[in-house]
């Protein structure tokens, strides 16, 4: 039989993007004259802590002196948090939602801001361990309670020795204390996540360092809000491409490599360029960008890249002819909605497709040359693997056709390997 997977999930700067008792600090202190000063202190003893250079125990000690808090204090800190919730962890609530029995979130932090905030993940409130406050009549915080393991240096392994559960245990989290667990022998693998913040010290001793929780549930083949991890989605940018571009690609989590030409050894494993005003593209490594999607040029694209090639092996084309100034910000956006949501509006060389997500349903794109028959032998290939459409939307050119088809089905790799073999197929791949 084999044995049940349990994840050990840590909720500061890992299922939330900030620490916690950093921003409950910054409502609390808002007016104290000192609060620069004393907001430094408190982020200090954050991060001594979390790279294992000061005990958990003492710095959490020392935070909660300096923060002068109350319960109003925390009822502002959690509305805060609520928006605050890892962009990777958010999407991908319908995992939680069928795994709440084996997802626990392990945290040094405090119940009172946790439990609100993971809770709407459909996360128990029995598999939620971490600290709480002690406050007296006024509802000011004035301590915690020291006996919680997690109070303690080493908290978390302490208190995975104390649920003993049966099974293979992986840890998620940007900290020592996460390490910890691996160090114990009590987890499987430990799992650097780097989303929000990367900690040298933490990310050599990982056995994997995922930088969105996507990442994590595509190694170990869990179900997933987007089919593929954006950080393994290489997007090139070549020449002298402003910032506000590369930082919108950069936001959406896409893996950036800013380059000056499109080298060699790039040409494989490219999915995404985005090309300078001016730059043009080798025609002899286009043909070889086999996993090339999307091509942005921060200009007119004519005469420097040929879209008729580009249309043939199935890659979508965004420019801007008309060299207007909005187009550093544009042109990204363009790339980035075709990636997420299958969108060609505005293409220089795709038809144009534009279309919401759909929620609760998989997302797959077929781009195929427009002959006649195509259409029938995809949905003959859905009809046999019984599968039931949602939505379907298909349009052409002279040249090529592009379907994307909707499914609120399970599906096997079959059907994949099935839409990849009709005849005349130039690209397929599935979104989410």
């Amino acid at each position: 039989m084999k044995p049940k997977n349990f994840y050990i999930i840590d909720f500061d700067s890992t299922f939330t993007q900030v620490e916690a008792l950093d921003e409950l600090a910054r409502i609390s202190l808002a007016r104290h004259p000192d609060r620069e000063a004393i907001y430094q202190k408190i982020e200090d003893l954050t991060n001594l802590a979390m790279e294992g250079k000061l005990s958990f125990s003492e710095s959490l000690a020392q935070r909660v002196k300096l923060l002068e808090a109350d319960e109003d204090h925390l009822k502002q800190l959690i509305k805060h948090l609520k928006k605050k919730v890892s962009a990777s962890f958010s999407r991908n609530a319908e995992f939680f939602k069928k795994h709440a029995d084996e997802v626990l979130i392990v945290s040094g932090g405090f119940k009172e801001f946790i439990t609100p905030v993971v809770s709407r993940y459909h996360i128990k409130k029995e598999n939620i361990y971490a600290n709480t406050f002690v406050t007296n009549g006024d509802g000011k915080i004035i301590d915690y309670d020291h006996a919680n393991p997690l109070s303690e240096e080493g908290g978390k392994v302490k208190l995975m020795q104390q649920l003993k559960l049966e099974g293979d245990l992986y840890g998620i989290g940007d900290g020592y204390s996460d390490f910890q667990l691996r160090e114990s022998g009590l987890i499987k693998k430990f799992f650097a996540f780097t989303e929000n913040i990367a900690r040298e010290s933490i990310v050599n001793k990982a056995d994997h360092v995922t930088p969105s929780f996507d990442e994590f549930l595509y190694v170990n083949d869990l179900p997933r809000a987007i089919s593929y991890p954006k950080n393994r989605i290489l997007c090139l940018i070549i020449g002298d491409v402003p910032i506000q571009s590369i930082a919108l690609l950069k936001k959406d989590g896409f893996s950036i490599r800013h380059k000056s030409t499109f080298e060699d050894k790039y040409v494989p494993d490219v999915h995404m360029v985005l090309l300078a005003d001016g730059e043009k593209m080798d025609p002899h490594k286009l043909k070889k960008a086999v996993k090339l999607k999307t091509l942005g040029y921060l200009g007119n694209a004519r005469h420097r890249v040929d879209l008729q090639a580009c249309t043939e092996q199935g890659i979508v084309v965004f420019d801007d002819n008309k060299q207007n100034p909005r187009n550093i910000s544009f042109i990204p956006k363009r790339m980035i909605d075709f990636m997420n949501t299958g969108t060609t509006y505005l293409s220089a060389n795709f038809p144009n497709l534009q279309l919401p997500r759909i929620e609760r349903s998989h997302r797959l794109i077929h781009i195929h040359k427009n002959v006649p028959g195509i259409m029938a032998r995809i949905n003959t290939v859905f009809a046999k693997h019984d599968i039931n459409i949602v939505g379907q939307f298909l349009m052409t050119n002279p040249d090529i056709g592009y379907v994307i088809t909707d499914i609120n089905t399970q599906y096997d790799k079959q059907l994949f390997k099935s839409l990849k073999k009709i005849e005349h197929t130039i690209k397929f791949r599935v979104l989410y």
